[in-house]
C-alpha cells in the first residue's frame, strides 16, 4: 500500500475529481492496523428483523424469515449456500465460553483450561484468562465459520465470569476476552452477537454488531437490551416458557426480534 499516495497525486495530475473519489473510495480503504475488515463489508442486522434459531440438527430451510441462526459444526457450506439463495443471512452459532465433548476439535483444548461442568451434557466452562492458549482455537473456529460463507457469528456462553466456573473469572476477565471474541469475527469480515451479558452492554456495545438474548422477558430484563436498539442494532430474543400474550407486546414496543422456542432449539417456532 505504500505507492497508494503516489498513484493518487498521478490521477491529481490528470483529474483532480476523479482522483479524490477514487482516493476515498471505501471499496479501496485498507483494513486498520489489526487487519479488521472494513466497517462497510459486515452486515448490519437492524431492529425488528425476523428470524429462526435452529441449533438442533441441519438447518431447515422452511421458515419464512430473513435471518437463520444455526450450529455452525453441524451444516456445510451447501446448507448455508442454500439459505443464501433463498436470500438469508446466516449465523453461525460457536460455544466460545465452554468446551464440549461432542466436537470435532475436542482434543485442541489442554485440561487445563477446562473448569466445573455448566449444566449442559459434555460441557465444561473454559478458563477464559488463558488467551494465548484460547485465541487459536477460537481463531479456526471462526475462520471455519467465514470458509462456510456465513454472514456473522452467535457467540455463546461469554458470561462465565457470573457462574461457577471453578476459576476465579472477574468483569474485567470477561470483557477482555468477549473483546478479543469480537475482533477475531470482524477480522474474518464477519458481525458478531453479544450473547446474554446484559451487565456488560454498555461495556460492549461498540464492539458487537447485534445481541443475541434468551428469557429476558421472564427476569423482565429486556429493557436493559434497549441500547442496541437505539444504536440501530438488531436484538433476537426467545422465550422458553413464557406466553406470548404476555410479552409480545412488549417486544414489539422495544422492536425485539422476539419468539417463543423449546430449549432443544428445533426447527418449531411462534413468533410474536
Amino acid at each position: 500500500m505504500r505507492n497508494r499516495g503516489l498513484a493518487c497525486a498521478m490521477l491529481l495530475v490528470a483529474l483532480v475529481a476523479s482522483a479524490l473519489t477514487g482516493c476515498s473510495s471505501s471499496a479501496e480503504r485498507p483494513a486498520d492496523a489489526r487487519g479488521t475488515t472494513s466497517d462497510t463489508a459486515l452486515w448490519k442486522p437492524r431492529p425488528g428483523l425476523a428470524w429462526q434459531w435452529q441449533l438442533d440438527g441441519k438447518a431447515d430451510p422452511s421458515a419464512d424469515v430473513p435471518v437463520y441462526d444455526i450450529d455452525g459444526f453441524e451444516n456445510s457450506a451447501a446448507d448455508v449456500a442454500r439459505l443464501h439463495r433463498d436470500g438469508r443471512k446466516v449465523i453461525c452459532y460457536v460455544n466460545v465460553g465452554a468446551w464440549e465433548d461432542f466436537r470435532p476439535d475436542k482434543d485442541t483444548f489442554p485440561r487445563s483450561v477446562l473448569g466445573e461442568p455448566n449444566g449442559w451434557a459434555g460441557e465444561r466452562w473454559l478458563d477464559i484468562r488463558r488467551i494465548a492458549v484460547l485465541r487459536p482455537i477460537m481463531e479456526r473456529r471462526f475462520d471455519m465459520c467465514r470458509d462456510k460463507g456465513f454472514d456473522a457469528v452467535e457467540p455463546d456462553l461469554v458470561e462465565g465470569y457470573g457462574n461457577d466456573t471453578g476459576f476465579p473469572l472477574t468483569a474485567r476477565d470477561q470483557l477482555r476476552y468477549n473483546r478479543m471474541i469480537a475482533a477475531i469475527a470482524h477480522e474474518r469480515g464477519l458481525s458478531v452477537g453479544l450473547k446474554n451479558d446484559l451487565p456488560q452492554i454498555p461495556q460492549l456495545l461498540a464492539d458487537f454488531d447485534f445481541a443475541v438474548n434468551e428469557e429476558c422477558a421472564q427476569y423482565d430484563e429486556c429493557a436493559q437490551l434497549t441500547p442496541f436498539i437505539a444504536a440501530g442494532k438488531a436484538v433476537f430474543h426467545v422465550e422458553y416458557t413464557e406466553p406470548r400474550s404476555g410479552f409480545c407486546p412488549e417486544s414489539r414496543r422495544l422492536r425485539l426480534s422476539s419468539m417463543v422456542k423449546q430449549p432443544e432449539l428445533g426447527v418449531w417456532r411462534k413468533p410474536c
